[in-house]
């Protein structure tokens, strides 16, 4: 069965000649269909598809001049002179501007509308603008950042610039607890982890010459990867338990040579249950192989503002608090799991009061899976 083809594109106008080139002063398509069949083949919609294509294409394109016309000889295109699909084409392209323009116009009604009127839509815009937020502030830190090349000391310029989202978001973050980290020595900060949004938590109390320990895959994250690493952050490959346990005892040394402090998520990932899982030791092997103390650190639920299952985010607030720190001197690598166990308990505790203390998560403990 054969197909059937666009057969003719009649066009009717007026040439005239100036400056040695053709200047069409007037065109009028007519689209002829030759042995239309009842119903449309699938064999035809591509020719449609193609011919749709021309018509709108902004930059004229030689090949077209090849277009298959086999129901006549006489349709038989000369490439010689301008092909009449490319007149029609510069034609209608101003009418490809409207299209657009009617597109631009049809989004700008639309995002408002889903803004107001969809939550779950309100709260896609919102945590696309955080990342993308993210993303552009790195591209203005990696130059300044490179003028020190990779120094810990970089991690002010990104704590500087990124202390202002909070407002853009309005999220009051409230500190407690400060004045217990330890003066002018190394030692390590363990901390809950809940979503991404413990960046803004985590900026807020970040204390000088302190890094995180972040998984690897977050070095190939574009600009913000590569202005962590000229921040100093620490990437361990999770998979790798070798190289990991390599990397820690690197990680010891630098602890007391260059009076550097980390931060580390002792639970591994994100954690959704309205609890706590249970903490990986790397941390803390790193705390008493180094000697140095353990400072905790937990956030409150974001659950009043913020719940990925929800699709929820709006304003709020969340509590900061530092816990006393917790001396490792003397303790050996048998120690370990004893000493995670308490400093997550203790984590716990006070997680479960300030969660549910009218200031830091409303009743996010009754709610498990509401975290994001």
């Amino acid at each position: 069965m054969s197909m059937s083809y666009v057969s003719c594109l009649n066009i009717s106008g007026a040439f005239g000649k100036r400056n040695g080139r053709a200047a069409l002063s007037s065109v009028s398509t007519t689209l002829i269909l030759e042995r239309l069949p009842g119903k449309v083949s699938m064999g035809t919609l591509p020719q449609l598809f193609s011919l749709a294509l021309v018509l709108i294409a902004p930059v004229p394109n030689p090949a077209f001049c090849a277009l298959p016309t086999p129901l006549s000889s006489r349709n038989q295109a000369d490439c010689s002179l301008p092909h009449p699909l490319q007149v029609a084409r510069m034609e209608l392209w101003p009418g490809a501007w409207m299209l657009l323009l009617l597109l631009f116009l049809l989004l700008l009604f639309l995002l408002p509308t889903l803004w107001f009127c969809s939550p779950s839509a309100k709260y896609f815009f919102k945590m696309a603008f955080y990342n993308g937020w993210i993303l552009f502030l790195a591209v203005l830190a990696i130059p300044v950042c490179a003028v020190r090349g990779r120094n810990v000391e970089n991690m002010k310029i990104l704590r500087l610039m990124l202390l202002h989202i909070k407002y853009l978001y309005g999220i009051r973050v409230e500190v407690r607890g400060a004045h217990h980290f330890p003066p002018s020595q190394p030692y390590v900060v363990v901390s809950n982890h809940q979503s991404s949004l413990d960046l803004l938590g985590m900026m807020e109390v970040l204390p000088g010459r302190c890094v995180p320990i972040a998984k690897r895959e977050l070095l190939w994250a574009g600009s913000a990867g590569l202005a962590c690493w000229l921040a100093g952050v620490i990437f361990i490959d999770r998979k790798r338990t070798g190289d990991a346990i390599s990397v820690m005892s690197e990680v010891a040394q630098t602890l007391l040579t260059q009076d550097v402090r980390v931060w580390v998520f002792p639970e591994g990932t994100r954690n959704h249950n309205g609890s706590m899982l249970p903490f990986k030791r790397g941390a803390f092997h790193l705390a008493v192989q180094a000697q140095v103390p353990i400072v905790p650190i937990v956030m409150s639920s974001y659950q009043d503002f913020y719940c990925k299952k929800e699709r929820r985010f709006t304003s709020g607030q969340c509590q900061v608090r530092v816990l006393p720190p917790v001396p490792t001197e003397g303790l050996t690598p048998d120690d370990v799991p004893a000493l995670a166990d308490r400093v997550r308990h203790s984590m716990l505790t006070v997680f479960r009061e300030i969660s549910t203390d009218g200031r830091g998560g409303g009743d996010y403990l009754k709610k498990p899976g509401g975290g994001g």
